[in-house]
């Protein structure tokens, strides 16, 4: 039986699509050729639900605990609530007395928008000068503050002071939370943040200033800088998911800008962070459509900070904006070429030379043209503290004496190795410098590291897996499974870490929150009754900038000077009021007091007997070191003065002296003089 032939098959010649329908189709294809993602059980999503759920219970729980021990330790120290309003207010020194005292004229205004204007235009804090207190001082925490207390009606509830200090203490939280989360996210296990927060309480001396000054632009700005790292450590990770890397845009975005307002400083470290940036980007070490996203992040809160902050110079003429837009136009001139070509690696040489010469360049350019006052006083002292120059300045020298700009003490390296915290950061630094020179040479995939705190990133290297098989793979490890010894101790180190420091710390901190320190000082409070009962409305004092602070907060007095150090006029001012510390006549003391129009002079017995500090930088030594009355170095002349120290003999009560001043108050700490209006200048 024949076989039964089939359809006759028409063969026909197929039309080339067009080239639209070929992407549609070569999508399709794509689409179908992946594979159908398989369901994730519910046990491990579950597992997955329950870490992420301890871990941000944790989290938010240290951050609560740690403002709260703040607020309690507070407390303690100067025994607070049992204070008077004065006696409160001198434990507000120095600057800090000038930031909370603006904070106190915007609650007294009868609106906000007065009491912006008032500090806006203020010509009743420094004698002969107008001043805009928001813009040089940065004191947007103080308006931002004042309006939550009056719009939350917390003025029927809570004293002013413990709502400034609770906002203070708050962020401080929110501070160690973003560390607990930034520890987490860069190790996989939030065991690491809960180490992070435990080295950086037991070492809040050296990272932290809250204790000894609560209102510091730092301590509002920083909270929001370990935000955006936190937010920008997420944003940088490969396996993120859309809604969260949105999130994570959105709050980078939020804290990059309040950053920005809160601290005069602040555009300086975020350059620090686009250098780094760019130096992943340069070594392929991120995904660079993500970095060039952070780029565009820093202008929009540049130029947004440049309009709110009535137009401020100093943010076109910053080092960041310079940068980021050479960055910008170096992308627009890079050429596509295929990765790890011999082409592409001359292009990533001749890219790092053209985005410094731009910024370079552009930052010239944009000081030429703009309107600006350099900060000279600040590239002087950068070159001294860095050994580049020597200096007889008065102000130089007085900055570099200050203890926070020392070079460390054999105390502070003892105190973090006490705590385990120096070894394990030495050896994480070592593991992952020489690790990201691997990456470098060898173009391998490596975690992204980038993180100022050395708390953070000791936690970081002592849970995470990856750095103990890094450690493990150099020394060729065979006896034992380096990816199961690498969990293991990823878990043990820090746990037998967190029980030491349980151990030996905890009791030290529940000790000092059950000790009762008395803050004491009823010469300060003595002196600001006089100035307000005895004192004219219109006087003016005259001092050290410090206790100016400590007067304009108490009395609302005007004064000659402040203890601040970004502006020129205000540096030279408490320099020539320092005088009355140096080998000085009287006559020349009287002309400078009077130029500022000074109707009262304090002379504190604490700095013309200084005898506590190092020799060399002692007020008196500063001043004599500035006039030449004493030898700094190997070739220098001295100027015999035939002056005593004015602060001494002015207290003789003889001739010249008593023409010029005269005595109208004194107790142990502190000698008030009326500055005399009629005078003979003859000796």
């Amino acid at each position: 039986m024949a076989e039964e032939e089939g359809p006759p098959v028409e063969l026909r010649q197929r039309k080339k699509p067009k080239s639209s329908e070929n992407k549609e189709s070569a999508k399709e294809e794509k689409i179908s050729d992946i594979p159908a993602p398989e369901r994730v059980p519910k046990h491990v999503l579950f597992q997955r639900f329950a870490k992420i759920f301890i871990g941000c219970l944790a989290a938010v729980t240290s951050g609560m605990m740690y403002a709260l021990y703040l607020s309690a330790y507070h407390e303690r120290k100067f025994w607070f609530s049992n204070r008077q309003e004065l006696e409160r207010e001198i434990t507000f020194q120095g600057d800090s007395a000038i930031y909370y005292s603006y904070y106190k004229d915007m609650l007294k205004a009868p609106s906000f928008e007065r009491g912006v204007y008032e500090l806006t235009h203020n010509n009743k804090t420094v004698s002969l000068k107008t001043i805009n207190a928001v813009q040089q001082m940065s004191l947007y925490p103080e308006l931002i503050a004042s309006v939550l207390y009056q719009a939350t009606g917390s003025n029927e509830i809570i004293e002013p002071v413990y709502f400034y200090i609770g906002i203070v203490f708050g962020l401080q939280g929110i501070y160690v939370t973003a560390l607990f989360v930034t520890s987490w996210l860069m190790s996989g296990t939030w065991l690491a943040g809960m180490l992070t927060v435990a080295w950086f309480i037991i070492n809040r001396v050296d990272t932290t200033r809250i204790e000894y000054s609560i209102p510091l632009r730092e301590n509002w700005a920083l909270p929001y800088f370990a935000c955006q790292i936190a937010a920008l450590t997420g944003y940088l990770k490969s396996n993120l998911n859309t809604y969260g890397e949105r999130f994570c845009y959105l709050l980078m975005s939020a804290s990059t800008y309040t950053f920005m307002m809160m601290w005069e400083y602040s555009h300086y470290l975020l350059f620090l962070q686009a250098i780094s940036l760019f130096l992943l980007d340069i070594f392929s070490l991120k995904q660079n459509d993500k970095v060039y996203e952070v780029y565009k992040i820093y202008i929009f809160s540049l130029f947004l900070g440049y309009l709110l902050q009535f137009e401020n110079p100093a943010l076109l003429v910053s080092p960041l904006l310079s940068l980021v837009a050479a960055l910008m136009l170096a992308k627009c001139l890079q050429l596509n070429v295929k990765k790890g070509s011999f082409i592409a690696k001359i292009i990533k040489v001749i890219n790092f030379y053209l985005v410094c010469t731009l910024t370079i360049t552009l930052n010239i350019i944009m000081k030429m043209f703009v309107p600006h006052k350099e900060n000279g006083h600040m590239l002087k002292f950068l070159e001294v503290k860095f050994g580049l120059n020597m200096t007889k300045n008065f102000t130089m020298n007085w900055l570099l004496c200050q203890e926070s700009l020392q070079a460390p003490s054999q105390d502070f390296f003892l105190r973090l190795t006490q705590s385990s915290l120096l070894p394990f950061y030495i050896l994480v630094l070592i593991i992952c410098f020489l690790s990201m020179l691997q990456v470098i040479f060898r173009r391998i995939n490596l975690k992204y590291i980038w993180i100022p705190y050395v708390c953070m990133l000791a936690a970081f290297g002592v849970c995470s897996p990856e750095l103990w098989m890094t450690l493990f793979k150099w020394l060729r490890l065979r006896t034992v499974h380096p990816i199961l010894l690498a969990l293991i101790l990823s878990m043990a180190v820090p746990t037998i870490i967190g029980l030491s420091l349980w151990k030996e710390f905890f009791p030290r901190l529940m000790t000092e929150l059950m000790e009762l320190q008395e803050f004491y000082d009823p010469d300060t409070v003595e002196l600001m009754t006089w100035i307000k009962r005895q004192a004219p409305v219109a006087a003016v004092f005259a001092g050290s900038p410090q206790l100016m602070g400590a007067i304009k907060l108490c009395t609302g007095w005007m004064v000659t000077s402040l203890p601040l150090y970004n502006d020129d006029d205000l540096l030279k001012r408490n320099e020539n009021i320092y005088q009355i510390y140096s080998k000085r006549s009287a006559e020349d003391i009287y002309k400078i007091l009077t130029s500022y129009k000074a109707n009262y002079l304090i002379v504190e017995d604490a700095i013309c007997n200084e005898v506590g500090t190092m020799r060399g930088c002692r007020v008196k030594d500063l001043l004599d070191i500035a006039n030449g009355h004493m030898v700094c170095e190997e070739g220098d002349k001295l100027t015999y003065s035939k002056y005593g120290r004015f602060c001494h003999e002015v207290k003789i009560n003889y001739s010249p002296y008593v023409n010029y001043f005269t005595r109208v108050y004194w107790n142990r700490s502190y000698f008030v003089y009326k500055i005399n209006t009629v005078i003979s200048f003859q000796s």
